[in-house]
C-alpha cells in the first residue's frame, strides 16, 4: 500500500547488502521516500546495484550519497560505522537523520554518535530480519514484514525524527519498538549473537569429523544440522565485528550457555532422563511461544518451504 506522502524526501543507504538492498525495495514498494541514493565501497557492488535499479541512483561515495539527504542508513558492518560516521559529517544537513542497522547498539553509539554534528539528529536502529545472504542481489521488499525493528535513542533524541523513524520502518512492514542500548545488547547476546556463535562451533565441528567419517556428515544432514548450516553461512565480516564490539554480554550468556550444557552433560552421563524430559518440555514451550508471536510457522523445515528457503 503506497502512503499517500512520502516520509522522506531523500534517503541515503551507506553500503547496498541484504539489509540496505531490501530497504530500497521495501521504500519503494511503500512510496515511503522521493528518491533514493546509494553507494557502496566495492565497485562491484554498486555497479551490481545500477544495473538492477536496486536505488534510484548509484554514487561513488559516502559523502556524494548524503548531501542534501533526509535521512541516512548505515549499512556496513559495525566494525566500519565509526569511520564513514567520520567520513560523512562534514556532508550532512541540518535537521538530517542518521540511523544505522547494526545488531550491536552501545559500540555504534560510541563510535559514531561523537562524528554527529550538532543540528542533526543520531536514532540507532536494528531491524530483527535476514538471511544468509549478501550483496546487492539478496534483497526483497518483504523482508520485514512482520519482523521487529528496535530503536535505540540516544540521550536527547528528537521526538519527532524519532516518530519519522517508527513511520519508516512501519511503513516497510515492521513492528516497532524502543530499547535501551545496553538491554538490546544482551537480549541479542541471547536471541541471535550465541546462537550464531554455536552454529558456526558445530559446523566447524561437522567439518573436522567429515574428514573422518567420508563426508557422510554432509551427505546425511538431518534438518537440525542443516538450519545450523544455513545460521553459519551468514556474513563473515559482519559477525567477527558483532562478537568484538559486543564482547561483555556475549561472553556473559556463552557462560550460562556452559552452565546449563554441562548439566545436561551429566544428566545423560547419569542416565537421568526426567531431567532431560523435564528441561526439553520447558525449552519446547519457547518454540511454540515464538510461532504464537508470528515470527515463525509449525509447518516442515521451520516454517521454509521451497521458495522462502531460497531467502531465507
Amino acid at each position: 500500500m503506497q502512503a499517500e506522502t512520502p516520509i522522506y524526501d531523500r534517503v541515503a543507504l551507506i553500503g547496498l547488502g541484504l539489509i540496505a538492498g531490501s530497504m530500497s525495495l521495501a521504500m519503494k514498494r511503500a512510496g515511503l521516500a522521493r528518491e533514493i541514493v546509494g553507494t557502496a565501497r566495492s565497485a562491484e557492488s554498486r555497479s551490481v546495484a545500477q544495473e538492477i535499479g536496486l536505488v534510484d541512483r548509484v554514487v561513488d561515495t559516502a559523502a556524494e550519497a548524503v548531501a542534501d539527504a533526509d535521512l541516512i542508513v548505515l549499512a556496513v558492518p559495525v566494525g566500519a560505522m565509526g569511520a564513514v560516521a567520520a567520513e560523512i559529517a562534514p556532508h550532512l544537513k541540518p535537521g538530517a537523520t542518521v540511523t544505522d542497522v547494526g545488531s550491536v547498539k552501545r559500540a555504534v553509539i560510541e563510535t559514531v554518535g561523537p562524528h554527529i554534528p550538532e543540528g542533526v539528529h543520531f536514532i540507532p536502529a536494528h531491524p530483527l530480519a535476514g538471511t544468509e545472504h549478501s550483496g546487492p542481489r539478496s534483497g526483497f521488499a518483504s523482508l520485514f514484514d512482520n519482523r521487529w525493528c528496535l530503536i535505540v535513542p540516544v540521550d536527547g533524541t528528537d521526538l519527532a525524527a524519532t516518530e519519522a523513524l517508527r513511520q519508516l520502518w512501519e511503513g516497510m512492514g515492521a513492528h516497532v519498538d524502543v530499547m535501551d542500548a545496553d538491554h538490546h545488547d544482551l537480549v541479542l547476546a541471547v536471541t541471535s549473537h550465541t546462537p550464531h556463535l554455536i552454529a558456526y562451533t558445530m559446523v566447524g565441528v561437522a567439518d573436522d569429523l567429515r574428514r573422518v567419517t567420508d563426508s557422510e556428515v554432509i551427505k546425511y544432514s538431518a534438518a537440525g544440522f542443516r538450519d545450523f548450516t544455513r545460521i553459519a553461512a551468514s556474513d563473515p565480516t559482519m559477525w567477527r565485528d558483532v562478537f568484538l564490539t559486543n564482547k561483555d554480554a556475549t561472553l556473559e550468556i556463552l557462560g550460562r550457555f556452559t552452565e546449563e550444557l554441562f548439566a545436561l552433560q551429566r544428566a545423560i552421563r547419569t542416565g537421568d532422563g526426567d531431567l532431560l524430559h523435564d528441561y526439553f518440555t520447558r525449552t519446547r514451550a519457547i518454540r511454540r511461544g515464538i510461532i504464537e508471536a508470528g515470527q515463525d510457522t509449525a509447518a516442515p523445515d521451520f516454517g521454509r518451504g521451497a521458495k522462502e528457503g531460497s531467502k531465507a
